[in-house]
């Protein structure tokens, strides 16, 4: 279940020995993303109540990113979840978000709120997203 939540079960399988492919030294055989799927996968077999992902979905494509994000959201009842992100597609469903410069929180809230008040990060969505339409 784990594999699947982190969307690496379809990959796995694809694999010639399964789930007993030799993948080298720190998975030296896979690439980024691949690595990243099993190593959320890895954290979510241990059904921890709280989840800090730093930047994990930062070598995820968008479509992998969106599947994991889903996932997690469903799969998430009674766990907090931490995510540190520069993507801001990353936690823009995130039920707050804090927005931070040099060290300091300036920004606090939901990602509607964040990007109708116009601050750091509505700016840095619409960099990220040319997304003018919510300014």
């Amino acid at each position: 279940k784990a594999l699947k939540l982190a969307g690496a079960w379809d990959f796995i399988n694809d694999l010639q020995d399964k789930l007993d492919t030799m993948v080298g030294d720190r998975g030296a055989k896979l690439s980024g993303g691949q690595r990243a799927r099993v190593s959320l996968a890895r954290a979510l077999l241990k059904h921890p109540s709280l989840l800090i992902l730093d930047e994990a979905s930062s070598a995820l494509d968008a479509e992998t990113e969106r599947r994991i994000q889903e996932n997690l959201i469903a799969s998430g009842s009674g766990r907090a979840t931490i995510a540190v992100a520069h993507r801001l597609s990353t936690i823009r469903n995130a039920d707050e978000i804090l927005s931070m410069v040099d060290g300091a929180v300036v920004e606090r809230g939901t990602h509607d709120t964040l990007v109708e008040a116009g601050g750091v990060y509505s700016s840095q969505w619409t960099i990220q997203t040319g997304d003018m339409a919510g300014l």
